[in-house]
């Protein structure tokens, strides 16, 4: 067809959104990025410890809260504040610790208890375990590509254990923009020192990880570890991994 490419997988590109691929597959490969929640570890059943453990922890020391509000109720103020923040929405520590600074104002607590009831959440938000494949592959990686990290949370490498494998970790609240805007993608390249094509991003999010690295120009790779089927109207990845031991194979790293 006139005017248009094909990725590996056969899904039709412009032209516009071929070239950063028809880049990517003749630069030489030099860095890896990797998104961190359910690519790295599995966050869902960690943040759902943690909700729980917060509303333990509120009845505890400020009851008023958990008596008036639901942990659904709380959950919905918080998507309700971001949709009405545009501008901090990609900042869930902000989001977090305003709503629940409103929340305690509302019913007779010292706004400043939300500082403390985030710091709480964020001990048991960070309790997490990375799949038993990713530390050794990390390793691995490290011996041939420089590594980073670009999440939309705000989990903390250096509480888990894992900030050392990375030359560059980045996060949308520190950033200002959240995938897949290619802002946050340029700026992991920028970190780096690397053109976006010289960069393999792998994440478990089709639109945010993988269409986003896409038009940013990096090569991406799908993490797909709980055997989703890749949505219909998306382009697909480059390759697809199950986990980091595939990603070895498939880079051919020993």
């Amino acid at each position: 067809m006139r005017g248009t490419s094909r990725t590996p997988a056969g899904a039709a590109l412009t032209l516009c959104e071929a070239r950063p691929y028809l880049r990517a597959v003749t630069a030489p490969l030099r860095a890896i990025c990797f998104d961190l929640d359910n690519t790295l570890w599995h966050v869902d059943p960690v943040i759902a410890r943690a909700e729980a453990r917060l509303e333990a922890w509120l009845r505890d020391r400020y009851p008023r809260i958990p008596e008036r509000w639901s942990s659904a109720q709380l959950r919905e103020a918080r998507l309700a504040l971001a949709a009405s923040h545009a501008d901090r929405a990609h900042d869930f520590s902000w989001i977090r610790t305003e709503s629940m600074a409103r929340f305690a104002a509302e019913v007779g607590y010292p706004r400043s208890m939300a500082e403390e009831a985030f710091a709480a959440f964020f001990a048991w938000r960070n309790e997490v375990e990375a799949f038993p494949d990713v530390e050794p592959a990390l390793r691995a990686l490290r011996q041939q590509y420089q590594l980073a990290s670009l999440s939309n949370g705000n989990a903390d490498l250096v509480r888990i254990g894992l900030a050392e494998m990375f030359t560059v970790s980045l996060a949308a609240g520190v950033l200002g923009v959240a995938k897949p805007d290619v802002r946050a993608f340029s700026a992991v390249a920028m970190a780096i020192g690397c053109e976006p094509a010289e960069i393999l991003y792998v994440g478990d999010d089709p639109e945010a990880d993988v269409v986003g690295a896409r038009r940013a120009g990096l090569r991406t790779a799908w993490m797909n570890r709980f055997h989703r089927s890749w949505p219909a109207a998306l382009p697909p990845a480059d390759f697809t991994v199950h986990d980091c031991e595939d990603l070895l194979r498939r880079l051919r790293v020993p």
